[in-house]
């Protein structure tokens, strides 16, 4: 259906102009009964739609800063991989105190989704020490030696409890920061796996100490360049993972 969806929203309603963010999905300002907000139209299945929006909804229950899905007329979430959430404004985070923050929200995520099932289809890190794909993953597609290299990093995370993560939280353009307000924007790549992937922030704002923080940057480092492999960005990612 594409854009055509967005009148399940109300007669009112109208797309404004499109992001500069965003590569896995067509994002646009939209105005819905006069107020702003933002349409996602992607190719995820419904499942994954539901599992996502679903997330946002408890989390914003929760009391946490998220954009919050906007339900259609009839109350759904999403219609045919379209899905409108409400605006958030804010800055992107820009000094150690302001990391120090976002690790703090991080912290209340896991915190609060430890019992949270699998995003459908995809995979834990240290499910794919046995596993060979899930979702963006497919070990196959990487050098053997490569794969023994991120199953090496992400063994040392075996055993660990498992939450929610966002999965990309270092990325500037996922935070944003107004007030006292954190919002952490851009779910995409979130799934449920060990907490220290979200915890690789800059200038160590999590606080994790030496050996912790070695073994979630090797784990993120691997974890990156196994789901986007293999352009430029993942051969860079891999160099940073140890050989054995």
């Amino acid at each position: 259906m594409g854009w055509e969806a967005l009148e399940q929203w109300g007669t009112d309603v109208r797309r404004v102009e499109p992001f500069t963010r965003g590569v896995a999905n067509d994002v646009w300002s939209v105005r819905v009964d006069g107020r702003l907000a933002v349409g996602r139209l992607g190719s995820r299945s419904d499942d994954d739609l539901a599992w996502e929006t679903e997330l946002l909804v408890h989390l914003d229950r929760a009391g946490l800063s998220v954009p919050v899905p906007v339900p259609t007329m009839d109350g759904r979430l999403f219609v045919d991989g379209l899905v409108v959430m409400s605006y958030v404004e804010g800055r992107a985070p820009e000094t150690t105190d302001d990391w120090r923050r976002v690790a703090e929200v991080l912290r209340e995520v896991h915190r609060l989704t430890a019992e949270w099932p699998q995003r459908p289809g995809w995979r834990s890190s240290t499910d794919l020490l046995h596993a060979e794909s899930g979702t963006k993953v497919d070990l196959r597609e990487m050098p053997a030696e490569a794969v023994a290299r991120c199953r090496a990093a992400w063994a040392r995370l075996a055993g660990r409890a498992t939450c929610v993560v966002h999965g990309d939280p270092n990325n500037v353009g996922n935070v944003l920061i107004s007030g006292d307000r954190v919002t952490l924007i851009d779910w995409d790549e979130a799934h449920v796996d060990v907490p220290e992937l979200d915890l690789v922030l800059p200038d160590n704002a999590a606080g994790l100490d030496e050996h912790a923080y070695d073994v979630a940057c090797q784990a993120s480092a691997a974890w990156e360049a196994a789901v986007c492999w293999d352009d430029d960005y993942s051969v860079k990612r891999l160099a940073e993972v140890r050989a054995i």
